[in-house]
């Protein structure tokens, strides 16, 4: 069990004390209940974000909160019930950074191993220059791409997405790509 897979100590189904065990079937360990028979399983958690241009600059913010705080970011965060992918970017962009977002297309899957996550990461184009630092940023400002603070950058996979897209805009082609994140962050910054 890693620090992001808090243990299941009591079933959801009916609140008797669960075990670990392998279900038969299974090749993992889980917490099962031996009350009712309840299999709890823990899955990755997705992550919707977007990478925002405007007139050849990147939107960035300057993060308020824990994981590192002051470090810089595209605008993501964790996917709600009841939502899209698409629409939990686009949500993000508002939260974070006050900026209304269209023309909104895929840029890639970055599976974040270490930390349990699947980041779904778009492209868009900021629709007007009225953006603002929201309730997660101290900041909000507009990047060429030889102003990025690289060695500020909050997380791993937005270095390597930033990056991939820097390469595949110079060519004027973007495509669609899974990527691996193997590089983590230290918390205790």
């Amino acid at each position: 069990m890693s620090a992001d897979n808090l243990p299941i100590k009591f079933c959801t189904q009916c609140g008797h004390s669960v075990e670990y065990r392998v279900p038969e079937g299974d090749d993992k360990l889980r917490a099962v209940c031996p009350a009712c028979g309840f299999i709890h399983y823990q899955n990755p958690k997705i992550i919707n974000a977007c990478i925002v241009e405007c007139n050849r600059r990147i939107l960035l913010g300057k993060r308020s909160i824990a994981p590192r705080k002051g470090y810089w970011g595209i605008p993501a965060g964790f996917m709600e019930l009841g939502e899209t992918c698409r629409e939990g970017a686009l949500r993000e962009c508002r939260e974070e950074l006050c900026a209304s977002v269209g023309h909104i297309e895929l840029f890639g899957i970055y599976n974040v191993v270490p930390r349990n996550q699947v980041h779904v990461i778009f492209r868009g184009q900021l629709l007007d220059e009225h953006y603002q630092a929201g309730h997660e940023t101290v900041e909000a400002r507009l990047f060429r791409e030889n102003e990025i603070p690289w060695e500020k950058i909050a997380f791993p996979v937005v270095t390597q997405a930033l990056q991939r897209y820097f390469q595949e805009r110079a060519f004027g082609q973007f495509s669609i790509q899974e990527e691996n994140v193997l590089e983590d962050f230290e918390e205790c910054e």
